[in-house]
């Protein structure tokens, strides 16, 4: 058979991926470079150049040292603010999302498909529709500007997906099962805890990775319902970058950004495999 390894299709197909990959790389690229660089180095060049001797002071200034809304403790406390928002957010969508989805796949009732249908409608209206309901609701609960008010948004917010996941998993699970499970006396939680969580490994490593990328990088709404001590660390990172606008700063704030930026990127490099893992998992019944 003749090698096809080098087929100009292939070299073609490799050629298009590389380039797609540089182009989603290059801005980390500089972000990281310009992180390790001093701030006389970046202004006598350019935005874009290797460093001359590496500046990890920028990684200590950007996380403890520097001013950000009147605060001189770094990014270190808006860290802490999104890993208080961003967990518990994350394991109650994820556990009411998995209820939600077997309810609506395994327990069929009269209109659980209109139910499931309005659910997963909120996939497809976009966010600014939702910030003046959403103020009205925090406004008369007494929840703006807290973390709790945010931890409220993302978990109801992050319910169409999680539903939308989890029911599309449970399908493939025969119902027999749930049907002997009932003739012996379990009821719906029973059900629930004994036999569908256990077998729900994949699609909640999905539904985790999915919800914590999503509510940690997530902006509108920690920007519009928190200000100063209470935003999370991507709304402080436009307030450091407004605090540095008289005299830049871009090596500070490259280090901010690295240093935001690693929760995803660790979620993404340890479970990137089990992600893919879990989406394909039910995708054949």
């Amino acid at each position: 058979m003749p090698d096809r390894s080098f087929a100009p299709s292939r070299i073609l197909i490799y050629l298009a991926v590389a380039l797609i990959a540089a182009a989603w790389l290059a801005p980390l690229v500089v972000v990281v470079l310009n992180s390790l660089r001093t701030n006389e180095e970046i202004a006598q060049g350019s935005m874009i150049g290797w460093p001359q001797h590496l500046a990890w002071s920028n990684y200590a200034a950007a996380w403890s040292g520097f001013c950000v809304a009147e605060t001189c403790a770094g990014i270190r406390p808006y860290m802490l603010n999104s890993a208080l928002v961003t967990i518990p957010a994350t394991i109650i969508s994820t556990l009411l999302g998995a209820i939600a989805g077997y309810a609506v796949s395994l327990w069929r009732f009269r209109g659980d498909n209109w139910i499931y249908g309005i659910v997963t409608l909120g996939l497809f209206l976009p966010q600014q529709m939702r910030l003046l309901p959403w103020t009205i609701v925090l406004r008369d609960i007494g929840l703006i500007n807290t973390l709790t008010g945010l931890v409220l948004i993302h978990t109801i917010q992050g319910l169409s997906f999680t539903t939308l996941f989890c029911r599309n998993y449970y399908v493939a699970i025969p119902h027999e099962l749930i049907r002997a499970a009932r003739i012996d006396g379990a009821g719906f939680f029973r059900i629930f805890w004994r036999i569908i969580l256990p077998l729900s490994g994949p699609i909640l490593i999905v539904t985790v990775i999915w919800q914590f990328t999503h509510i940690w990088n997530e902006f509108l709404y920690g920007v519009t319902f928190t200000t100063g001590q209470q935003q999370p660390v991507t709304a402080a990172l436009i307030a450091l970058s407004a605090a540095v606008a008289d005299i830049p700063q871009h090596g500070v704030q490259s280090a901010a950004v690295i240093i935001a930026a690693l929760p995803t990127l660790l979620i993404y490099l340890l479970g990137g495999k089990y992600f893919v893992r879990g989406l394909t998992a039910g995708a054949v019944k």
